[in-house]
């Protein structure tokens, strides 16, 4: 069985940087994806084909990030049943608050799951949790990473006590 897709849209290709760690994320988990340039204000068309197609393409969930008050994951949430998930960025003088509120602020019966400001990563992670509902191997290598969290933090708060172990003041002894 082929692995489904997830496709990655950017309202524009200042939002690369910001959308690296889902890229990264995508690989480190063996999620194939496809990224794709495409405004729900300038290439509104073009938006709208590629969600309307998503399913028949591969893909098992759309993540759409975009900055300001741009619609990007509405507009494509509008276009398929497929889950989308969205990423507001931060930009302008709004710091990402009109993109967070754009994203999240969904009419009924067309849902749109949200990341917080920024949250590539996690958007990635929802995605391959999503598709890993019926792929065992993607789920078994979420939980591997899950592992490997767990075991990094439980390895920083023994360096942690350790630290503070070496570091205890001596009592003040009176003379």
């Amino acid at each position: 069985m082929s692995r489904l897709k997830v496709a990655v849209a950017l309202g524009s290709d200042s939002d690369l940087p910001a959308m690296k760690g889902a890229f990264d994320a995508l690989r480190e988990l063996g999620v194939p994806f496809e990224a794709r340039i495409l405004s729900a204000h300038r290439t509104p068309d073009e938006a709208a084909a590629f969600a309307s197609d998503a399913r028949k393409a591969g893909f098992g969930a759309i993540i759409a990030a975009a900055g300001k008050a741009a619609h990007l994951a509405g507009a494509m949430a509008a276009r398929t049943t497929l889950p989308v998930i969205g990423v507001p960025l931060r930009s302008g003088e709004l710091d990402g608050l009109d993109a967070l509120l754009s994203t999240v602020q969904m009419p009924g019966g067309i849902p749109v799951a949200t990341v917080a400001i920024g949250g590539a990563v996690n958007a990635a992670l929802l995605a391959a949790q999503i598709l890993a509902v019926s792929d065992p191997a993607l789920a078994a290598e979420l939980d591997a990473k899950r592992a490997r969290q767990r075991d990094a933090t439980l390895e920083k708060d023994a360096n942690l006590q350790k630290e503070l172990l070496n570091n205890v003041e001596k009592p003040i002894q009176d003379n």
